[in-house]
């Protein structure tokens, strides 16, 4: 599958883990564009849809599930990765109630992080990864 390099899209309002993410992405030979803000991706959609979403949970105005409920809504069905740096069980549960494929804590482990945008970008989801958080 060399030709077709997957596209991911980061959203998260935090600077310099967006920055991270990307060259992380971008060094497994991923395709990467980086969003500060919910809206400014939702607003990219008109133009290209990524393969997956790395979505942070927790950002001001638009959160990861107010992000998670308007691609629902819109009929998109694209894999989301959600990552937060506060577990909270309602959240965990919310976030799979809306469809996520698994659910990250910060800090985030690279390759379990690699590991969950390939199962996700590939249609793979594991029963057990909104189950418990995934992190090292």
């Amino acid at each position: 599958m060399e030709g077709s390099r997957l596209c991911i899209a980061v959203i998260d309002d935090d600077e310099s883990v967006r920055k991270a993410l990307g060259r992380l992405l971008r060094a497994a030979n991923l395709g990467a564009e980086t969003f500060a803000s919910g809206r400014e991706f939702l607003d990219s959609l008109s133009s290209h849809v990524p393969d997956c979403i790395v979505l942070d949970l927790h950002m001001p105005g638009m959160n990861g599930l107010d992000v998670q409920h308007q691609l629902s809504r819109s009929g998109l069905q694209v894999p989301v990765v959600v990552i937060t740096g506060h577990d909270e069980p309602q959240a965990r549960a919310d976030c799979r109630s809306a469809g996520a494929a698994t659910y990250l804590l910060k800090p985030l482990d690279d390759e379990v992080l690699l590991d969950a945008v390939h199962q996700a970008a590939g249609g793979a989801r594991s029963p057990d990864s909104l189950s418990r958080p995934a992190s090292r």
